[in-house]
């Protein structure tokens, strides 16, 4: 066979080979090899590349724990390498559930203890996280405005991502969960946790929205942190505030604190009347005989000691004079700590159920808790996170 006959044979034949793996080969975009560096964007609005794969994480709070626990049920403790030390601090009644669960938790180091001042740059950086998750507002942890610790913790090569539960809750918690999934490698348990959230707020707004126009929404009083100081009257417009307001409520603070917090005056609120007072709860059964003006709620309280406590908050000068706690079923109290935890929806349809009994009779906000302990914590429900008198 002539030369040339031979070439253009074997020419034709790689040709078709070729052709073949063109086929056979999926496009290089589709190769990324599996764990490989990504780039999220996160509630602060930054751009932050993740290592390849998430083995060290340091919480910049401490109530954080139960976030991180949805994604890591076996052992929340697996991976975190350090610490805020506010969650045995602020609420130490529910550290202490989590602790009898997971013991190696107090191995933990404590970066600080419950203040963004007390977080030590240093020891942070010495336990070599991959990650640092931080809350967006700070408050007892470092925030975004702290911009020497954040260049600090970057300059040591820690990916530093901001989530937030507090400042803007009913924006923010999805897609803080969202994040999270991204960060550790599991988005299934983050959309999982995200519908039933969004389901749970649904059952609100949607009949909220759906209310007769003449409907109205009760006036409020919501004290902060009953039984902190012996001044009254404590409030919030931010914070557990707005939880209250997503559940339909005429906060009488609003439009005369400014920020997130302050205090109104009692001749103002017994002046004004509001119809219903409800306070938040920073006690526990460990705190009560040292500080019995505090109202117990959380993952020790039984059911009498809350109502108990209640009863005493209510007698105080100030808010004795308030006809909101002088008649039945108009005042009421609801654990601190939902203003900081992805769970903040069940305080939505508490805050719902109190102030449009009649619009929402059948809806059962401890149901609703039962459930997102029982699909997406590692631990038992346990206590009493609300009361009413």
């Amino acid at each position: 066979m002539p030369l040339f006959f031979l070439r253009a044979a074997a020419l034709f034949a790689f040709s078709g080979l070729f052709s073949l793996l063109v086929l056979w080969c999926p496009p290089l975009h589709a190769q990324a090899a599996p764990g490989a560096p990504q780039t999220v964007i996160d509630l602060a609005g930054r751009s932050v590349k993740l290592p390849a794969k998430v083995e060290r994480i340091l919480l910049g709070e401490g109530r954080l724990l139960p976030a991180l626990a949805v994604f890591e049920r076996d052992d929340p403790a697996r991976r975190l390498v350090g610490m805020m030390g506010d969650y045995e601090s602020l609420d130490e009644a529910g550290y202490a559930q989590w602790r009898s669960r997971f013991p190696q938790l107090d191995k933990v180091p404590r970066v600080g203890r419950n203040s963004s001042g007390s977080f030590s740059d240093e020891q942070a950086i010495a336990l070599r996280p991959q990650v640092a998750i931080l809350g967006l507002a700070g408050g007892h942890g470092p925030s975004k405005n702290d911009r020497e610790t954040l260049a600090r913790l970057e300059a040591a090569g820690v990916a530093v991502v901001f989530i937030d539960f507090r400042h803007d809750p009913l924006k923010n918690t999805p897609r803080s969960m969202e994040l999270l999934g991204t960060v550790l490698g599991k988005r299934k348990e983050a959309d999982a946790f995200v519908a039933f959230w969004r389901a749970q707020l649904d059952r609100v707004e949607s009949r909220l929205r759906s209310a007769p126009a003449s409907m109205r929404h009760p006036t409020v009083f919501l004290e902060n942190r009953v039984g902190l100081s012996d001044e009254c009257c404590a409030t919030m417009v931010g914070l557990v505030g707005l939880l209250m307001d997503a559940g339909g409520a005429n906060n009488v603070a609003r439009g005369l604190i400014p920020g997130e917090h302050g205090t109104l005056n009692p001749e103002f609120l017994i002046a004004t009347q509001p119809q219903l007072y409800i306070g938040t709860g920073i006690g526990s059964m460990a705190t009560v005989q040292k500080s019995p003006l505090r109202i117990v709620l959380g993952a020790d309280a039984t059911p009498e000691a809350a109502r108990a406590s209640l009863v005493r908050a209510t007698q105080r000068r100030g808010i004795a004079q308030l006809q909101a706690v002088q008649q039945p079923g108009r005042a009421h109290a609801i654990w601190h700590h939902y203003y900081n935890s992805p769970f903040n929806v069940v305080a939505v349809q508490v805050f719902a159920k109190w102030q449009h009994p009649e619009l929402f009779a059948d809806l059962d906000p401890r149901a609703t808790l039962q459930e997102m302990f029982t699909r997406f914590q590692p631990i038992a429900l346990t206590g009493v996170y609300w009361t009413s008198l």
